[in-house]
């Protein structure tokens, strides 16, 4: 039997409690009424009728919220595409009065959006009779459309009057129980909906500085390999189909690459859930076609009950298609909770001793080979923040951060009506690549509507100066520009470098929630001259070399000339290697004597400013439809083009940055892939190492720059059939940042009224 409270010193806060108990329903006329904090409202939340359809498809995914005295007491589960959805939960309110009417809100659960309103009812405690059951029908009603019919939500409620000494065993025992019970029933919820004073659970809530300790919020990792569709159904005209795959998990979703014109689609994409419950749980599979310009065709559905698979194993699972034809392939390991708690200032696990040196033990040079894709550690202060922006009418603000590495997403409480709040929390993260950036952002809380952002911060972790608090300057969305406030924060990275070095000639881990694509003026005309100056760099080298040619300047043409004879008698294939490894010392050294000469780039800093300005004013008149928009036919094409704009722009200022030593880590990691691979070229024929490539290991330096063919790719789907295609030398590039990132991570200076008292520790990295 569970037990759960919420616990504050305020009076009027009820006591939540996840217990069943059985009352004798009596005549209560004659009762008297308890003394304040004396009566216990048992809720049965039973069902819902005829529900606002809130998704395109025409249904929704509703959950229910109870509020007492503007605080949430309870949430239900989230019923998926259902407009009639049966909870059958229930919850045991321990509450001071009857004063206070029991709110009823109803949201359609968005992953990463604004949860839609459903409406809402309220029930009146005073009217309810004492230890009788009653069946309450509840009319949803949505205040700004109050004619508008939103559907009944049905309840069952007890209210029964408790003794004082009973409450107070009640709530003895609740706290002992929940806090060994934590680690086993926090749930996160929906990325915007759970934010409150208290962190949210699925049937409890318990405040979690109370408990003084630490929570791991996760149990376990289930890891998805999508293989391959087979033999799926054909739904376009020309027999075939654009498939594509939904996956979802609770709350957590991804949705694969469209793989255009098969019915045997070849996807190879790998991704991670959480495990929040120790059973598992259903992982719920769709099978779509992309159809532009109208709704995406369903192709069937299948579920994978994690509950039935063991531990610490990889599984094979082909799944028959219900609802539809065909089969899905897929490879599923879950795999033990990775390193990710919540705790309060005081139980800090750096600051002990024992747990510290078991840390570095872990990411020590001699474990290179252990867990590879266990990469470091990563500890991160929430302390405070001071002159926030004002979100509300009163002049303050309910701020909350989001504190988010890769697809880890944890939460601070919310500290209500303050501009400088104070958090105090730590959170620890597993780093599976040491080329992440950690995103803290901080959002104010609005009652039933989406939360307010109020500034970011993004911080790649290897520009962190361990054991250093800092004041940082909060962004806008964009990252371009300053807003109102700062955050301090003390962050600390422990990693291994050689895992770190393996871990970055793989596949970037995708991240599950971002922002789709967007047509915009302002940014296809960003991407277009950013391509334009990197196609101009080799235009300008082209005419250089054929000014030469035609002997514009003497002097300089006859250099080349000399230079030319001298490179082609004397020419070996190491020297390719060697000449960029040169280029690369070379503005080494320019860099360490004060020459430094990467400049800013203030164009692409003009050009986020713009879209930036674009955007809000897109925010502050979405009505307003430009040219661009309405040609919706052409769109997806618009976007396209777009996006591969950017790609070509990126790859080319990735090389550009690896040589300018924008991240030292990597040119450094080039440097040694590039010594590594001029003296292999220099002592062995290329041939030889063309059929030995077969015996190096992937994600050497030698298979980073090696010859790309060879035994090793004629046999690889023969070893291993299901393995997922990469290119080592695309995955490094893909950790170099490009321009708009470099200004996008520029740590901003700091209003000197706000310098932090910085304390320096010994740096654990």
């Amino acid at each position: 039997m569970l037990y759960s409270c919420k616990l504050k010193g305020a009076c009027n806060l009820p006591v939540i409690c996840n217990k069943k108990i059985n009352t004798a329903g009596t005549s209560n006329a004659d009762v008297p009424l308890a003394e304040p904090g004396m009566y216990q409202l048992d809720i049965t939340l039973r069902r819902g009728q005829s529900l606002a359809a809130r998704d395109r498809g025409g249904t929704s995914d509703p959950y229910v919220k109870f509020k007492i005295g503007r605080k949430e007491v309870f949430r239900s589960k989230i019923i998926h595409k259902n407009l009639n959805p049966v909870w059958e939960e229930k919850a045991c309110l321990l509450v001071d009065h009857l004063r206070e009417p029991l709110y009823i809100k109803v949201f359609d659960y968005d992953f990463g959006l604004q949860d839609d309103f459903m409406g809402s009812a309220f029930l009146d405690l005073t009217q309810l009779e004492l230890n009788r059951p009653t069946d309450v029908t509840l009319t949803l009603k949505d205040p700004h459309y109050p004619d508008h019919d939103l559907g009944i939500i049905l309840l069952s409620v007890i209210l029964t009057p408790k003794e004082g000494e009973h409450v107070t065993m009640l709530m003895r025992k609740s706290w002992k129980r929940s806090s060994k019970e934590l680690s086993e029933n926090e749930v996160l919820g929906s990325y915007f909906s759970v934010k409150s004073f208290f962190w949210r659970f699925q049937t409890q809530s318990l405040r979690l500085s109370d408990v003084h300790r630490k929570s791991h919020l996760w149990r376990g990792i289930v890891s998805i390999t999508l293989i391959e569709g087979r033999d799926l159904k054909a739904m376009d005209s020309n027999g075939l189909s654009d498939p594509y795959v939904k996956f979802r998990l609770g709350h957590q979703k991804y949705k694969s690459k469209i793989m255009p014109k098969t019915l045997n689609p070849q996807w190879r994409e790998q991704f991670d859930f959480h495990l929040y419950e120790e059973r598992g749980g259903i992982i719920d599979i769709t099978a779509w076609d992309k159809d532009a310009g109208k709704r995406d065709d369903f192709i069937g559905r299948c579920q994978i009950d994690l509950s039935a698979l063991s531990r610490e194993q990889t599984h094979k699972l082909e799944l028959q298609l219900e609802e539809g034809e065909g089969h899905l392939v897929l490879l599923v390991t879950l795999t033990a909770s990775a390193t990710v708690s919540i705790s309060d200032l005081s139980v800090n696990s750096l600051e002990d001793r024992k747990e510290r040196e078991e840390i570095l033990k872990r990411y020590s040079p001699l474990r290179i080979f252990h867990n590879l894709k266990d990469v470091g550690f990563l500890q991160v202060k929430v302390i405070r923040a001071e002159g926030l922006m004002a979100a509300d009418v009163t002049g303050k603000s309910d701020p909350f951060c989001v504190v988010e590495l890769n697809n880890d997403r944890l939460l601070t409480h919310t500290v209500y009506k303050n501009l400088n709040p104070e958090w105090n929390k730590v959170f620890t993260f597993n780093i599976k690549d040491i080329h992440s950036v950690l995103e803290v952002t901080v959002y104010d809380e609005d009652r039933d509507r989406s939360a307010d952002f109020l500034g970011k911060v993004a911080i790649p972790l290897l520009s962190i100066q361990n054991g250093e608090q800092k004041a940082y300057v909060l962004k806008n969305k964009q990252l371009t520009g300053p807003t109102k406030g700062v955050i301090y924060l003390e962050i600390d990275v422990i990693f291994n470098a050689v895992k770190a070095s393996l871990r970055t000639l793989i596949p970037k881990e995708q991240k599950y929630i971002e922002e789709e694509n967007r047509l915009s003026k302002q940014l296809l005309l960003r991407n277009f001259i950013r391509t334009k100056r990197c196609v101009m760099v080799l235009v300008n080298a082209a005419y250089y070399v054929n000014s030469c040619f035609d002997w514009d300047s003497p002097p300089r043409s006859l250099a080349a000339f000399v230079l030319f004879l001298f490179v082609v008698w004397n020419f070996e294939l190491y020297m390719i290697p060697l000449v960029l490894l040169l280029l690369l010392t070379w503005n080494y050294f320019l860099i360490i004597s004060g020459k430094d000469n990467r400049q800013r780039d203030t164009v692409v800093e003009d050009m986020l400013e713009d879209e930036e300005e674009e955007d809000d004013k897109d925010d502050k008149d979405s009505e307003k439809k430009g040219f661009i928009n309405k040609i919706y036919a052409i769109q997806e094409v618009c976007i396209s083009v777009q996006n591969i704009l950017d790609e070509v722009a990126s790859f080319g200022e990735r090389i550009k940055n690896t040589f300018n030593w924008t991240v030292p880590f990597l040119s450094w990691l080039a440097i040694v892939a590039l010594c590594a691979f001029t003296v292999i070229l220099y002592f062995i024929p290329l041939r030889y190492i063309v059929l030995v490539w077969d015996l190096v290991a992937p994600g050497s330096a030698v298979s980073m720059l090696g010859p790309g063919e060879g035994i090793n790719k004629f046999t690889k789907k023969l070893r291993n059939p299901y393995a997922i295609d990469n290119n080592e030398l695309l995955d490094f590039l893909s950790r170099v940042p490009s321009d708009v990132q470099v200004v996008q991570y520029q740590e901003l200076k700091p209003d000197p009224s706000h310098s932090p008292c910085k304390r320096k520790k010994n740096n654990l990295g």
